[in-house]
């Protein structure tokens, strides 16, 4: 079955989960960072408090994934799409209009927690769970929603801020987005919940990932596209320089990655649904590899080039190769608990990358010693996962 034919026999479902993952743009990095400024100016932080305070609000939405995460396992999604929806709507009201910085700050983790963080697990949650032989392609689908949202928003906020300020902006977002989401709310035809929800004072069933042994080595593997690519965002500026380059060339790199995002996203899928996560997750990270290699050993525009693009084509296509294979090994019953301890791994390791590599650089470190350090770290992680990849459950994989 091919794209065409997925989206007309299951729109219904495909559309609420792609929305839900648009709608994740308003609590994601690149969206905050439009309105940085005037947020700090809104809470009386400098750049530097505000970085510190960023940094630590995302900590502490990565712990409530933690606890949170898990309950799509047993509460409706339509339930849960309502509850997520309803709290990031209070985020944003606190942000915009408190005159306390806690408050605001309180708001700007609810965003957090539950537009990057919530909303896309609500979307790929949906994704991986519902579908069985074309998991890949769907995941492939709703993962573009993403792709919309930083291709899409960045222009169009800025262009809309010569007429809007900020907080007017933020809440016309909000009503865009109510206007997709109370008819899908009030008329859509939303899935059950896979499990029921346990008894008071009963342990959680299921899975407990942080005490097996094969998440913990699939856990680097899935974890270096999120570090490197927040380090090489951070530090652009330092590795432009270093390379040879320019934060021009960069820009235009930036969008070329955005492009090569679909591509990865939806080839990414069919070959999930074709040769099976498994043998996907073997090679999805050689055109990021290859892109290290190059940036290493030439550097200047090709090398910025590369990264960017090399690096897009794996992110398109990480999020159906690491939903796959969590549905593989750990059912789709469990999809959300399994999920969201994933997603809180990412959010610390993406937290605390920025201060290792600044570390580094104030260290003295060249930036092409970071990149190799970065390339080590994904053959490290390919060879760390191998062992789980090559499980007697994997020998069935298509």
């Amino acid at each position: 079955m091919g794209y065409r034919t997925l989206l007309r026999d299951h729109r219904g479902l495909l559309g609420i989960a792609f929305l839900a993952m648009f709608s994740s743009s308003m609590g994601q990095s690149f969206f905050i960072g439009l309105f940085q400024a005037p947020i700090s100016t809104q809470l009386g932080l400098s750049a530097g408090q505000f970085g510190t305070a960023y940094a630590v609000v995302t900590l502490v939405a990565g712990f409530a994934m933690l606890r949170l995460g898990p309950s799509i396992d047993w509460i409706p999604p339509r339930r849960f799409a309502l509850i997520v929806l309803s709290t990031l709507v209070a985020g944003v009201v606190l942000l915009t209009l408190s005159p306390w910085w806690g408050l605001g700050l309180l708001g700007l983790g609810l965003v957090r927690l539950c537009g990057q963080g919530m909303m896309t697990h609500l979307g790929n949650t949906l994704a991986g769970r519902e579908f069985t032989t074309m998991r890949g392609r769907a995941l492939g689908i709703v993962g573009t929603g993403i792709m919309l949202g930083e291709t899409l928003l960045p222009p169009l906020m800025a262009a809309l801020l010569v007429w809007l300020g900020w907080r007017e902006l933020w809440w016309l977002f909000c009503l865009v987005l109510a206007g997709f989401w109370v008819p899908i709310l009030w008329r859509g035809r939303w899935p059950p919940a896979p499990r029921q929800r346990p008894q008071r004072g009963q342990r959680r069933g299921g899975p407990r990932p942080f005490r097996e042994g094969r998440f913990w080595r699939l856990l680097p593997l899935l974890m270096i596209l999120p570090i490197t690519m927040t380090g090489l965002f951070i530090y652009q500026a330092r590795m432009t320089e270093e390379l040879g380059s320019s934060l021009g060339v960069y820009a235009l790199a930036l969008t070329g990655m955005g492009l090569a995002k679909l591509p990865g996203a939806l080839l990414g899928g069919r070959w999930v649904d074709r040769l099976g996560p498994v043998r996907m997750a073997r090679f999805y990270l050689l055109p990021f590899a290859l892109a290290l290699v190059l940036a290493i050993l030439v550097g200047g525009n090709l090398g910025v080039w590369a990264l960017m693009v090399g690096g897009g084509l794996a992110v398109g296509s990480q999020e159906s190769i690491a939903t796959s294979l969590l549905v593989r090994r750990w059912g789709v019953e469990h999809l959300g608990t399994v999920r969201s301890t994933l997603s809180a791994c990412m959010v610390f390791a993406t937290g605390l990358a920025p201060a290792i590599i600044g570390v580094a650089l104030d260290l003295g470190a060249p930036f092409s010693l970071i990149l190799g350090g970065m390339l080590a770290l994904l053959v490290a992680g390919w060879t760390i996962a191998q062992g789980v990849l090559a499980s007697p459950e994997a020998k069935g994989e298509r």
